[in-house]
């Protein structure tokens, strides 16, 4: 008995030597490489609502090109944004691109940003599991973020109040500030899906992203929150529609966004290599399989036998 239980001792020390081994010459293989689309150190800033996606992404391109290393960082868009203009940043993704006047401001720098488009996802409203409520309306959305009082939305909870949700919001309500009364925001992603799950009195506003892909420690609180369908005043049904991959990708489902990845490199560094993986066909794939639209929908290959 005490010999197997040394045996096996023995077989998890080398085995947990060979994973540290494994590591370092990992981390060997990326230091003082040359930068190219598929080996070197890069940085990512992205934006935290789209952050579950774009890590699943980061983590296949490096499975696929083990000399490549890229460090993502979360960050609010509002954050991200400086960074861009400050010149700190060169590769950042972000769920929206570049105005024409933010585009004209880089080429008088003479920084050309390339921009790809790497899919579509959705502001989600959710509640409470307990709340009976399972639809809101857009009008209501718009008239509590113009600051008017509604019987239905007590409060409506934001992520951050840098984060890109609150933007979209604003854009969509055609409203410049957000309201004094009604509306609030905390720190995060996790800090919002926790307060919804304990609070009965609010609707929370989440990158959908965070519920397709819910990180380990958040999958308690996903489990006692749900998705209210929000209707479409474009169409003339009067339905509800949740922000599935299917109504993302017909247009159904009322409030989505681009995704783009901006490289501000200015070389075929890591950060095209890493766009063009994203925006090709495996990486499309993993897009498709996140429950979010891919931007080129990937293609199937069948092979008929005889």
């Amino acid at each position: 008995m005490k010999k197997n239980i040394f045996r096996l001792g023995l077989l998890f020390g080398i085995g947990m030597l060979a994973i540290q081994i494994g590591c370092k010459k990992t981390e060997a293989a990326t230091e003082n490489v040359e930068e190219t689309p598929v080996s070197g150190k890069a940085t990512v800033l992205v934006e935290e609502t789209i952050f579950p996606i774009v890590d699943d992404e980061a983590t296949l391109f490096q499975n696929e090109y083990d000399r490549a290393k890229l460090t993502l960082e979360q960050k609010t868009e509002t954050e991200i944004l400086q960074s861009i203009y400050q010149q700190t940043s060169q590769i950042v993704v972000l769920p929206r691109t570049l105005d024409s006047l933010e585009l004209k401001n880089f080429r008088s720098k003479q920084i050309i940003p390339r921009i790809t488009e790497i899919g579509t996802d959705a502001v989600a409203f959710i509640v409470n599991a307990k709340q009976a409520d399972s639809t809101i309306t857009t009008e209501e959305i718009v008239s509590v973020m113009m600051g008017k009082k509604s019987t239905k939305i007590k409060n409506l909870v934001f992520d951050n109040a840098n984060s890109s949700t609150v933007r979209t919001l604003k854009e969509f309500a055609g409203v410049k500030e957000l309201p004094a009364n009604g509306v609030f925001s905390l720190k995060s992603n996790g800090e919002l899906l926790n307060y919804i799950a304990d609070h009965t009195d609010a609707i929370g506003v989440v990158g959908v992203n965070w519920l397709l892909q819910t990180p380990r420690e958040l999958q308690n609180a996903v489990l006692n929150v749900k998705v209210l369908g929000v209707n479409n005043n474009k169409l003339k049904n009067n339905k509800f529609f949740k922000p599935t991959q299917n109504n993302i990708a017909t247009g159904d489902y009322p409030i989505t966004r681009k995704l783009y990845m901006l490289n501000f490199q200015g070389t075929t560094g890591l950060g095209m290599g890493f766009a063009s993986f994203v925006a090709g066909q495996k990486g499309q794939r993993i897009m498709l399989k996140s429950g979010l639209v891919p931007a080129i929908m990937p293609t199937r290959e069948i092979q008929v036998r005889n």
